[in-house]
């Protein structure tokens, strides 16, 4: 069985509308939730101040992450901007991971296994500039061959219910036209919804928009399936507190519809 959220605009109308759909299902979980964002760049009336009342949230909560922080896991966007492709991964490699790296398994940035992805021949691949490459190669005429994996069978399977890599699998597409677009789809094995869902889509959106633009595309539609998701209480919250914040989203959601 699945949970078609109805497709929205952006990313925070998106986590919104599939937040509360989990929500007001029992337990507040759900399996193989499907959420699409038919502008991920965009930014409609309102979601500002969505996206700011789930930052204050999170700021406040005992763990204290912010949105960015989430979002950075998937795409560094700050780097980028300023050191420019492929610069930034390298960067990034040598100069951020040895600070932030957990431990060999798991360094809690899905972008160290998208551009240092582990070989058995010793040599890390860089699947995300490679990527790049073939669609910026006019010759390639593949539009269905660009995927990117997260998982890694040798050093994520173990009986720990949580931790690890949530974000499985990135499957990017890129759909003809007058001028391509690109499309993705991301595969979650597991989903916190208040904590990560919302950092989640603005990290793959950005991740969207640097692949399209070095790629020579357009920015299509983004597809998210959470293949187990939750309504988290996060460290420092009750369930109340989880309640009231999508409620006040949902009416800084009324006012943008009624604006």
């Amino acid at each position: 069985m699945y949970l078609p959220i109805q497709p929205q605009q952006t990313c925070a109308a998106a986590w919104l509308e599939a937040a509360a759909a989990v929500d007001a299902l029992p337990g507040h979980e759900a399996h193989n939730v499907i959420i699409g964002v038919s502008e991920p760049m965009g930014m409609a009336d309102g979601d500002a101040n969505i996206i700011a009342q789930v930052d204050a949230f999170l700021r406040a909560g005992e763990g204290g992450t912010p949105l960015q922080a989430v979002a950075n896991t998937i795409f560094p966007d700050a780097l980028y901007r300023r050191y420019g492709a492929p610069a930034f991964i390298d960067h990034f490699q040598k100069k951020l991971l040895p600070k932030i790296r957990k431990n060999d398994r798991w360094s809690g940035y899905y972008f160290e296994r998208m551009t240092a992805y582990p070989r058995r021949d010793g040599e890390p691949f860089n699947q995300l500039w490679n990527m790049i490459e073939r669609i910026r190669d006019e010759k390639n005429k593949s539009l269905n061959k660009f995927e990117v994996s997260l998982f890694d069978p040798e050093r994520d399977v173990d009986n720990s219910p949580y931790g690890g890599q949530c974000l499985s699998f990135l499957s990017f597409k890129l759909l003809p036209g007058a001028q391509k677009k690109l499309a993705l789809t991301a595969l979650y094995r597991n989903h916190y919804y208040i904590e990560k869902l919302l950092g989640n889509l603005i990290g793959l959106a950005r991740l969207m928009n640097f692949v399209a633009h070095e790629g020579g595309v357009g920015v299509g539609p983004l597809t998210v399936i959470s293949t187990h998701a939750v309504i988290d209480t996060p460290r420092g919250y009750r369930r109340r507190d989880v309640a009231e914040l999508l409620e006040a989203c949902r009416a800084a959601e009324k006012v943008r519809a009624a604006a």
